[in-house]
């Protein structure tokens, strides 16, 4: 075993060197850096608050990220995260959703985390028909006391750390257990990697 300093250029499935920074120690990236440099790290989140549809509603509106069919890839969710901008409609929990969508559209742009880099293979959308919809976790919640109240938290964030994976096929969406009014703003972060 021997270390080299500097980036190393290493084709996929090759071995090389360990590598070392300026002062010989070892440099060992976590693997949401390592996917960012590489770029297949991507993110995307709603641009303006949006309302959202109770439960497993068919007729879905929140923040989603489909995996089209044909992409060759997986989707690994590692974030998601969500903050309500003002008082709700009602109050209730929030979380995240599986599903499929007959016919994804992109209406949102998802942004790779390596500025400049390759666009995603995923689509991200605000509303959808959804079938077959599955709550994968719930963990956070809204209310009806203003963002100015004494108890309104900040944004929060789940950290999913690739325990979630996403084939071809399928969709991962926000989940809130009543409609609101457009109060929420919604993100998720993934990796894409190849099948």
């Amino acid at each position: 075993m021997y270390g080299k300093r500097g980036v190393q250029n290493l084709a996929q499935g090759s071995v090389g060197p360990l590598r070392l920074d300026q002062f010989g120690k070892l440099i060992v990236n976590s693997s949401l850096e390592a996917a960012a440099i590489e770029g297949r790290l991507f993110g995307v989140a709603n641009a303006a608050a949006v309302a959202t549809t109770a439960a497993l509603a068919g007729t879905w509106t929140g923040l989603c990220v489909s995996n089209p069919t044909g992409s060759g890839k997986n989707m690994i969710l590692h974030e998601f995260g969500f903050s309500q901008t003002v008082a709700l409609s009602a109050d209730g929990a929030v979380g995240i959703l599986s599903c499929t969508i007959a016919a994804p559209a992109a209406i949102v742009t998802p942004q790779n985390q390596k500025l400049g880099g390759v666009a995603s293979s995923m689509y991200a959308d605000d509303g959808a028909t959804i079938v077959a919809g599955v709550i994968q976790r719930v963990f956070g919640g809204g209310g009806t006391l203003a963002v100015t109240g004494y108890s309104q938290g900040p944004a929060f964030v789940y950290n999913a750390n690739g325990s979630i994976v996403v084939p071809p096929g399928y969709t991962i969406a926000s989940y809130t257990t009543k409609a609101t009014t457009a109060s929420y703003i919604f993100h998720f972060v993934w990796e894409e990697v190849e099948i």
